[in-house]
């Protein structure tokens, strides 16, 4: 039909192609169409930071407190796995790479093997929080409560873990960010240091609730109280407080009277045989000068300290005998003892006692806890390509007597469990030395490897926890620091340092060791027990994770899983 005349003539509608733009669409803000970006980068920042300040060289204690609040706020989100993961595990591998840092000393693929390795296996535990926290969401407290403690004790099996893998690096443990604050380290004289990560992890896990219950469910009054923080305020105060009475009381008594000899030298110079005269004359200068400023007991030199072995020269026994007849002192010191087996040489990494008149004590304690590529190659057959970094032919062997070292003194004689380089980081170590006897812990070291970074605080903090753990002092001695003495509560009671305040130097200092009375031959409960904490954490894991399994689902808020 045609149109009638004068009737108004309709233009045909127009439909834009999908690929041009509506110019009249409002656009979408930067974030708006990155909704995760925000997440990725504050949660990025500060997991990654606090993680790094929680330990030396920044040594921010409340940090480990902090640490993993943003992470846990950001698992009740719902965010995307992948996005979730590859956030957390970055800041992990950042974090840890950087507290490792002082490894590029000795080797930079060592850095970037183990750093990453040990972030990763860290982080893996947002992993499960990203899995555990959003089904949490509307179920009864005691069964939110139950299931975040089965978190907190799956950090402290992921520690354990470290302890053992590949030959075992349980290297700053989260218990070691407080080692500066000897309140809550106390619990670790009854469970070991296990624990204090434990109360740490779950009060991490109990902010992140209360900050969710804030900022998104939009609680107010007295609704803004969350139970799992109530819990994790429970924990740590449990853990703290009623233990003051432990350290009240103090009967202090003269343990022993220590000279601690830092020679600081240079690792390129260590092995040098052109700078073993002047490293011997060193050490005598230091050692004389100690024994008449200070009148100690005995003298400490650090780990192996001699630029020559003991026994494969034989200029070394005789020199030592020397030095001792001349200060009048017995020298406990760590010395490389080689002894030749046919074509070969076994050798050792040991501490050894030279007594003014009966000479060197042999055999001394020797190391029983070796480090893989430094002072063995683990699985020669398939790595034995590889260099040890002590250049020493052929490997170290391990000793198996925990057996202390008998020290004259003027308070009679003390048995001193002996710890050689990082043997102070596996607490089994310095247990069996205490129930063979040891009413003291020495730690002799060289941290010369590792230049003048945060390594040796860090090594430091793992002697304040193994001091608590048994109930016994501590004394450090390091070729350069970090050098000093802690009580059996984790007081670090004095650090040695020059006239700058610095550890790092050439020098001496004599310690006045005392102890609390009430612990002398009295083994603390931890001592006794061992790791028993462990076997309730792997409990506590199983029960909370199953619990989880058995949970209904979650209502879905609408909008939730945007952020």
């Amino acid at each position: 039909m045609a149109p009638q005349r004068g009737a108004p003539q309709l233009l045909p509608s127009l439909t834009l192609p999908s690929s041009i733009p509506d110019p009249y669409e409002p656009r979408p803000t930067f974030w708006q169409g990155r909704p995760h970006l925000a997440w990725v980068l504050a949660v990025f920042a500060v997991t990654a930071f606090l993680t790094y300040a929680s330990f030396p060289p920044l040594s921010l204690g409340e940090a480990g407190y902090a640490f993993a609040v943003g992470a846990v706020l950001w698992a009740y989100r719902r965010p995307p796995f992948k996005v979730y993961a590859a956030t957390l595990l970055g800041a992990t591998v950042v974090a840890w790479t950087s507290l490792l840092g002082w490894l590029h000393n000795v080797t930079w693929p060592g850095l970037f093997l183990l750093g990453p390795f040990v972030g990763l296996l860290n982080g893996s535990w947002y992993l499960a929080v990203w899995w555990v926290v959003p089904r949490l969401k509307g179920h009864l407290p005691w069964i939110r409560i139950l299931v975040m403690l089965g978190l907190a004790a799956a950090w402290v099996l992921l520690e354990w873990v470290r302890g053992w893998i590949f030959g075992g690096f349980p290297w700053l443990p989260l218990a070691a960010s407080q080692w500066e604050r000897p309140l809550v380290l106390q619990v670790a004289s009854y469970t070991g240091a296990g624990a204090v990560s434990f109360v740490l992890a779950m009060f991490n896990l109990g902010a992140g609730a209360y900050a969710h219950r804030i900022f998104f469910e939009g609680a107010t009054g007295l609704k803004k109280r969350s139970p799992e923080f109530m819990a994790a305020l429970l924990v740590l105060a449990g853990s703290s407080f009623p233990l003051v009475a432990d350290v009240m009381g103090q009967q202090r008594e003269r343990l022993a009277k220590v000279a601690v000899v830092q020679p600081y030298i240079p690792q390129n110079e260590k092995w040098d045989p052109a700078q073993a005269r002047e490293i011997m004359r060193t050490l005598e200068h230091l050692t004389v000068e100690a024994a008449v400023v200070g009148r100690p007991d005995f003298v400490l030199w650090p780990e192996a300290v001699t630029p020559w072995a003991l026994i494969d020269d034989p200029n070394v026994r005789p020199w030592l005998e020397g030095i001792a007849r001349r200060v009048d002192r017995p020298i406990v010191l760590g010395v490389v003892v080689g002894e030749p087996a046919g074509a070969d040489v076994t050798w050792w990494n040991r501490a050894v006692v030279v007594h003014p008149t009966h000479g060197v004590q042999l055999p001394g304690y020797t190391k029983r806890h070796l480090v893989p590529f430094g002072e063995y190659i683990p699985l020669r057959p398939v790595f034995g390509w590889l260099e040890k970094v002590v250049p020493i032919g052929g490997d170290f062997q391990p000793g198996e007597s925990a057996e202390p070292l008998v020290l004259p003194t003027r308070a009679g004689e003390v048995p001193m469990g002996v710890l050689i380089c990082f043997e102070d980081i596996f607490p089994g170590l310095a247990r069996d030395s205490v129930l063979h006897g040891a009413e003291l812990l020495t730690v002799v070291t060289n941290n010369g490897w590792f230049g003048e970074g945060g390594a040796a605080a860090q090594h430091a903090a793992h002697s304040v926890l193994r001091a608590v753990e048994t109930r016994r002092p501590v004394v450090r001695c390091g070729n350069g620091g970090w050098s000093g003495w802690i009580d059996e509560y984790g007081q670090v009671r004095a650090t040695v340092t020059n006239d700058q305040g610095r550890i790092f130097f050439r020098g001496h200092r004599t310690l006045e060791v005392t102890r609390d009375a009430r612990w002398a031959g009295r083994p603390s409960a931890y001592t006794q027990r061992g790791d028993w904490f462990i076997g309730l954490c792997g409990a506590l894991a199983v029960f909370g994770f199953w619990l989880v399994r058995t949970l209904r689902p979650p209502p879905a808020t609408e909008g939730e899983t945007a952020f």
